[in-house]
């Protein structure tokens, strides 16, 4: 797997998707810079973003320890960036931890009070990779937050994880849901993923699946990696995009 990628799009959000996506990562696997925000001048016209993406050392020994990777060779050099920020997550202290929690919270409510959102609850819970993930509850308007096909709380992620990394200047996998979308999500993708394999090694054909979000692709080409004897690839554009199960 490629360890660096740099994407350009319209939006930091759809550069961040469409690396991430080519890594084969979810955001939690990785350090991102943004190289160039987006523009517009009337003289030289709309100016793309651009996101550089870098996979975590620490991600890439555990794919190494867990033989995912086929003996290829890993380079554990630093990521780009602020040398602040490339700190490895698991050295901070739990009061840095503490501090960057809060700090996301913060962030996260004041992003929610443009939504007229009321009340809303913020649980705080340590995901399967490490990463804290903050569950938004609330007694109306959460539809607005979790956008068509979870698109909105994607973007709610890249922002609250950008903005609390530039307030604490340390970056740490930070990851948001709403009353439990995003987990409900995966693990309906997950097993999505793994019948359409079983379904490939039996026939030994190729299985297209039917067009996803980047984060439902890249929970399939996640799955897929643990599969022996299968791998995917996602095809199409736009709206159409989505992966293919083939054999190996």
């Amino acid at each position: 797997m490629e360890k660096e990628y740099t994407a350009t799009a319209e939006t930091v959000e759809a550069a961040l998707d469409e690396a991430l996506e080519n890594l084969g990562v979810q955001q939690d696997a990785v350090t991102y810079e943004v190289i160039e925000e987006p523009s517009k001048s009337f003289f030289s016209g709309t100016k793309p973003a651009v996101v550089k993406v870098t996979v975590r050392e620490d991600y890439l020994r555990e794919l190494r320890s867990e033989k995912e990777l086929d003996d290829e060779p890993v380079d554990f050099s630093e990521p780009a960036g602020d040398s602040a920020l490339r700190r490895d997550y698991e050295d901070l202290s739990e009061e840095e931890i503490d501090g960057i929690a809060d700090e996301a919270i913060q962030v996260l409510r004041e992003i929610i009070e443009f939504f007229d959102i009321d009340e809303a609850n913020i649980d705080e819970y340590e995901g399967d990779g490490g990463e804290i993930i903050f569950d938004i509850t609330a007694d109306k308007n959460l539809a607005l937050l979790i956008g068509r096909h979870g698109r909105t709380i994607d973007a709610l992620q890249v922002l609250m994880s950008s903005i609390t990394t530039k307030r604490c200047g340390l970056h740490y996998p930070l990851a948001v849901d709403v009353e439990g979308y995003k987990h409900r999500r995966k693990q309906k993708i997950t097993e999505i993923a793994q019948r359409s394999a079983d379904r490939c090694l039996r026939t030994h054909r190729s299985v297209s699946l039917k067009p996803m979000t980047p984060y439902e692709r890249r929970v399939v080409h996640m799955t897929v990696r643990s599969i022996s004897g299968v791998t995917s690839a996602s095809e199409g554009s736009g709206s159409y995009r989505h992966v293919v199960i083939c054999p190996l």
